[in-house]
This record gives C-alpha cells, structure tokens and sequence, in this order.
C-alpha cells in the first residue's frame, strides 16, 4: 500500500477502503507520506468526499496515529469544541467555568484556520502563556486546576496536526470529511467522557447554512457517540461577530470584561451557558441542560470562574496577576482608526468572512504556513445587526501596525457591512440542537 495508491483512487471518484484511509493517517503521522501528499489528499477528500465509513476511518485513524490519554480523576472528563467563527472566544469561559462546576477539561485546540482565528492565538496574547505543554504538562495542570487549554501535543494525533497546518494554506479548509476528523481526533485522543459542539452558521462560520451545519453537526455526532464518546451539538448563530471585536488580544479582553463584569457581553455569556449546560448533563453533573446552564451563569457572575481561569493561566507560564491587570498585560496596536459609515440607516447585514480576513491581512492571522501573528491587531467596536447609524458614525474601530494596513482594513470592513434603510430581525443565536 502507497499514498499514489490512495490518491489515485479518489482522483478518479472512488473511496478508498478504510484500511488505506488508515494507512494513508499513519503515514502523516510517521512521515511516510509527504506534504505534497497530503495537500493531494486534502484536495482530493475536498472535491470527492469520502462517504461515513471513510470518515469514521479517518477519524479513528487520525486519533490512533498518536497516544490515546487515560484519566483518574475525581471527576468527568469533558470537552468543548467549536466549528469557527469570528469572534469566538467561548472556550476562554467555558473551560475555567465547567472546572468551577466539577468537571475535568483538557481542552486540545487549535489556531487561527482560514478566516477564523484560533483559541491558541488568542491565549498566546497572554504574555509567557505556554500552549505547548505535552502530554505530562497537560495532566498536571488539567489536575491541579481542573482545566487546561493546549496545542496537540507531537504524541496526541500526530496526524491531525500535520493535515490541519496543509489544510490552512491549501484551500481545503472547508470540507465536512476532514474537519469531522480534525476536530474529533485530537478531541477523542484527550480521553473524554462527553463533548459538547458548537457549530456556527452564517457569514462568519464555515458552514453559510442551515442545511451545511445541520450535515456537520450530524456527522459529527454520529462519528464521536460511535467511538464511545457521549456528545452533542448546538447550532448557534454566525451571521455576525460573537462579540464586538475580531483580532487576538481584542478578544482576550472581551473575555476579561466578561469574567470580572466590566462589561456584560450577552451573546457570549449565552453561548458559554448553553454549551456549558449541555456538557455538564450529557457527562451526569446536572440533570438537564437547563440546570448545568444555570451553574455555568453563577460561576461567572460570582466569580469564581475568572478565578480559575487566573490559576490556568498563571499555570501555564502566565503572569499571576493578569486577571487583576490584564489591561496591563495585554499588547496594544499604534494605530487605532475609526470607520464611518458612510450612510446613515441600519446595518441589514454583515459580512463575517470579509471582517476575518481583514483581520489576518492586518497581521492577525495566518496567509502561509509559519506566518507570525502580531495579537494586538484587529476590530473593535464592531456594530450588531440591526444598530442605527448616522454617516459619521463608526462601524468599528481599527487596531493596526501601521497607517496602511489601517487604510487597506477600512475599505474592507465598510465594505463588508451593508447599511439599509430597514433591517430584518437578527436570527437566533441558538438554532438547533443535534443529539
């Protein structure tokens, strides 16, 4: 068996049989197969699919290419996991807050993909904050604070890691085979006992509708409670930004300003208790979601959750005091410019994607593979749907390096708002649950 093989087939529209599709995951993750070979591949699952024995293979393949963690801990082992949109930084809540309600969350992220940014990037804003820890710094913090949030480690499925990075400059982020077996094998490699999913629809998310998230969360589910994990999803709103900024250490504020009550924030506080409801009852900490919701809402208005998000933090190499003075901490961009409206009406639409990719053409972001982030450029201030405008008001606020990436960031955020003399009711920030 070689990768020509494999590729081959599906060159010509045929699946290949699950014992090559694992052989294929293992090779990524030894380095039989090279990057040429797996760009091929990822084209080709993207153009051809690989039906649900392909995936499940995949998945399975991915997570087994790699070390499988074992727990024993003194409670549930649980996870979250998001499909990607812009500014969403639910899991810098959720993890400290399931924690506080007696869960156990080694949480495995990722970076920035495509024009989503990434949980990594926007802890790695956090001075000295460490994402490479490896499977021994993982348990420690995981039992010493009850949560811990990282990069795949080079033994937790390898393979993953290396098509995840091919994937990011290739064009071929968007395909429901390989993110299905993305986010699941570095997910069930950690050992978990249940997953809660957050999948994003609209102009911001990966998937633009119903009928795509609704196929996602579907296959997502059926692959993980068909590997012996208990999960479901939520299919939440991404017809705007999450939050009113977009760029890495911008996010981390909002974060900050929702765990210490600087600022409410309700979207995001929804979201963290709705997927934070889900985990806590599909792992038997609450009996339904509703009840695991409420919990989650008092960890954060009590505090007690920026608490425990202060001791990760400070565990995994931040400053001990950044929840106290995170404004202090956190980098700020030179140039700041606002982006008038132009007209005055409502906003009828925004365009998310448009505003992700304005973020990474600002240096928020990656356009090729080893690209450096600078985390305090981005957006703030970005307007919901449905908010009126005069001409000279601001849709956002510009952080940027230098007056013309600033520039070139204006044009396209003004352009990626439609302003109207009416605006349609904005859709519901949950949509469906899945499972």
């Amino acid at each position: 068996m070689d990768a020509r093989t494999v590729l081959s087939a599906l060159r010509t529209g045929r699946t290949p049989d699950p014992d090559a599709i694992r052989w294929f995951a293992a090779g990524l993750g030894s380095g039989a197969v090279s990057d040429a070979q797996a760009g091929a591949f990822a084209m080709g699952v993207c153009l051809r699919g690989l039906g649900e024995a392909g995936r499940v293979a995949l998945t399975e393949a991915m997570r087994d290419s790699g070390e499988v963690l074992g727990w024993d801990l003194p409670g549930p082992v649980v996870d979250k996991h998001s499909s990607g949109g812009i500014g969403d930084c639910v899991s810098l809540l959720l993890a400290p807050a399931l924690a506080e309600c007696g869960a156990f969350v080694p949480m495995i992220s990722g970076r920035g993909l495509g024009h989503t940014g990434g949980t990594l990037d926007k802890l790695e804003a956090i001075p000295g904050y460490a994402t490479d820890l490896g499977i021994d710094g993982l348990r420690r913090v995981t039992a010493e604070v009850g949560c811990a949030i990282v990069a795949a480690s080079r033994e937790l499925a390898p393979a993953d890691r290396r098509l995840y990075a091919v994937r990011d400059v290739s064009g071929t982020v968007e395909s429901l085979d390989l993110i299905t077996a993305s986010i699941l094998s570095k997910k069930l490699a950690a050992g978990l006992g249940a997953l809660a999913l957050d999948v994003k629809v609209g102009s911001g998310a990966f998937m633009k509708t119903m009928e795509e998230a609704q196929a996602l969360a579907e296959a997502l589910v059926a692959t993980a409670n068909g590997a012996g994990c208990r999960t479901a999803a939520l299919i939440t709103d991404m017809d705007q930004p999450l939050v009113p900024a977009a760029g890495n250490a911008l996010e981390v504020a909002v974060v900050m300003e929702a765990l210490t009550g600087a600022a409410p924030h309700p979207r995001l506080i929804e979201v963290t208790c709705a997927l934070g409801g889900l985990a806590l009852s599909l792992a038997g900490l609450d009996a339904s979601p509703e009840a695991g919701a409420a919990r989650i809402r008092a960890s954060l208005e009590s505090g007690a959750a920026a608490e425990r998000f202060g001791r990760m933090v400070a565990a995994q190499g931040g400053a001990a005091d950044f929840v106290e003075r995170w404004g202090a901490h956190l980098a700020a961009a030179p140039v700041l410019k606002q982006v008038p409206a132009g007209v005055a009406g409502r906003v009828a639409a925004i365009d998310g994607e448009a505003l992700g990719l304005a973020v990474v053409a600002l240096g928020g972001g990656r356009r090729v593979e080893g690209d450096r982030i600078d985390p305090s450029v981005g957006l703030a201030g970005l307007l919901p749907l449905g908010a009126e405008v005069a001409a000279t008001d601001p849709v956002a606020l510009i952080h940027a390096a230098d007056e013309d990436a600033a520039e070139a960031a204006a044009a396209a955020v003004l352009a990626a708002y439609t302003i109207g003399t009416d605006a349609d009711a904005p859709p519901a920030l949950i949509r469906a649950r899945v499972g």
